[in-house]
């Protein structure tokens, strides 16, 4: 224990039974406590009393630790938002909220599997982490200690005990469920941050409508038009909300982005452009309101044609897998064996992981919902503004979330459901210009991405990849690679410059474990 304690942040105890340990870097008191009966929780949203552990896990979407007598719970909330990992280590079970102080306790060893999912969908898919040894907690999982054994559970969360059927909800009623979600924040100083796309600015609007004390701030996501920025501006004026843009700056890019593929514990290769926002986030004083889930709800993000269309469960999991993965560079990245091996084992991983959803009216969204939301979008607000400032999720609010499960995908297609409700919200900033409609940009930028400084960056860690691993890569690719850091100026699509970062994440582990790690022999 003592070994687990001094290998992350400083701590101090919460609890200390001769069943459970619970140590936190913040004050933890106990949300519920009674003879020998407690209940801990350290999400964002605190329970306001004992329940079983899933109705916790749900409501709150929160992880915590219970005791009852001699039976101890260790859960996630009902999606897993907050991270839960572990390591079995011989009668005990010792988990965090990071990676990091686990690897104290295990050989440090790399998990191919994860590796796949993270290179081919770009974050791990079910309890895989980058290392073999270090599981994550699914979620609404538990592990249960009672009477000296140790026992895994899974529930299905509310969402899919019940299917949430059709009710015809109106646009009017899902902002008037909004509104009321807004009630938790009461008295708190609101941050927005504005986009060009639809949930920031619905948030925006209905918390400028309530009279919330808000401010907004957009910075750029680097796609090479700042369309957003621009954007952001005629709905923030519309509204009457004060305004600031957060600058990056291109020699900042990989110093950027190392810091967030480590503070990330390099699961996914999104957010280094969040980085600048999030450190000003941090000394803002105010809730960051996150649009986290917004598209998956209420206008079939991800969801293709060929999802709505599929006949089969096989067809219809292909063609959400196929959304969410990258599609094919121009020139092969991965070497033949890599890419089939890789192919076949996140196929598997995807379909253990939406099992679950098989068969649910809602499946599509969910299917995003459970994977890319959870594993892979949520870090920005979860790991990056957390845990020094606090972040609000409103459309994963029980009472929000379950209305706009049920509103149909066929209401939802092609975003036309949404507009109805942007519309209801305010109808002048429904109007404006959106990212979500536009096609051609009013302007091209430079991609800090893809800089001097970024491609030399890149460049460093690819060849770290290709001399650690060299059957990974093509031999197109090692021959890009050969051609020194402005050879890889050709990659500027969205696909391959997501398949570059997600091999330079690759190289940064390899280099940051380059002491620890004694065994790279593949699977393919």
């Amino acid at each position: 224990m003592g070994k687990l304690t001094a290998a992350g942040p400083k701590v101090r105890p919460a609890l200390q039974t001769p069943e459970a340990a619970l140590f936190s870097s913040t004050p933890l008191p106990p949300y519920h406590r009674a003879g020998g009966a407690f209940a801990f929780a350290w999400g964002e949203r605190r329970p306001k009393a004992a329940d079983e552990w899933i109705t916790i896990a749900e409501t709150y979407e929160t992880p915590g630790l219970i005791g009852q007598g001699e039976r101890v719970t260790l859960h996630t909330g009902a999606l897993g938002l907050v991270d839960v990992y572990y390591v079995r280590h011989g009668d005990a079970i010792y988990f965090s909220s990071l990676i990091q102080p686990l690897l104290s306790l295990v050989p440090i060893e790399i998990d191919w599997s994860a590796w796949a999912s993270i290179l081919q969908v770009t974050f791990p898919l079910g309890e895989a982490t980058p290392y073999a040894g270090v599981k994550r907690l699914p979620g609404a999982g538990a592990l249960v200690y009672e009477h000296g054994r140790l026992a895994t559970e899974r529930r299905l969360p509310r969402w899919l005990r019940t299917e949430p059927y059709e009710s015809w909800i109106s646009p009017q009623e899902i902002v008037e469920l909004l509104d009321r979600v807004y009630d938790d924040y009461e008295g708190r100083k609101l941050l927005v941050p504005v986009s060009g796309g639809y949930d920031s600015r619905l948030l925006a609007s209905v918390a400028k409508a309530k009279g919330a004390d808000v401010e907004s701030w957009t910075t750029s996501p680097d796609d090479g038009t700042d369309t957003d920025i621009a954007f952001a501006r005629s709905i923030t004026r519309e509204l009457g909300i004060p305004h600031r843009v957060v600058s990056q700056h291109a020699a900042d890019y990989p110093e950027d982005a190392m810091e967030v593929a480590r503070r990330l514990e390099y699961l996914t290769p999104h957010h280094a452009w969040y980085a600048p926002f999030a450190k000003e986030v941090h000394g803002a004083g105010r809730i960051l309101i996150d649009g986290l889930a917004g598209g998956p709800l209420l206008k079939n993000f991800m969801v293709s044609g060929a999802a709505l269309e599929a006949r089969t469960q096989a067809e219809r999991s292909a063609a959400v897998l196929g959304s969410l993965s990258l599609g094919q560079p121009s020139v092969p990245f991965l070497s033949k064996a890599a890419a089939q091996w890789m192919e076949e084992t996140v196929r598997e991983q995807f379909a253990a992981a939406t099992s679950m959803l098989h068969g649910h009216r809602a499946e599509l969204p969910l299917s995003v919902l459970h994977t890319r939301t959870v594993r892979g979008i949520a870090r920005s607000a979860v790991n990056l503004v957390g845990p020094e400032a606090s972040f609000a999720a409103p459309f994963i609010h029980p009472e929000f979330f379950d209305a706009a499960l049920s509103v149909g995908v066929a209401r939802k297609d092609k975003g036309r459901f949404y507009r109805e409700v942007l519309h209801a919200a305010n109808p002048r900033v429904a109007a404006l210009p959106s990212t979500n409609v536009i096609k051609q940009p009013l302007r091209r930028v430079p991609l800090r991405s893809t800089a001097a400084p970024a491609r030399k960056y890149s460049h460093s860690m690819l060849e770290t990849v290709a001399n650690r691993v060299p059957g990974l890569l093509s031999d197109e690719l090692h021959e890009v690679i050969a051609g020194g850091p402005d050879a890889l100026t050709r990659f500027n699509g969205w696909n391959e410059r997501f398949w570059v970062r997600g091999l330079v994440l690759f190289g940064l582990w390899l280099s940051d474990f380059e002491n620890d790690l004694s065994d790279l022999a593949t699977p393919f």
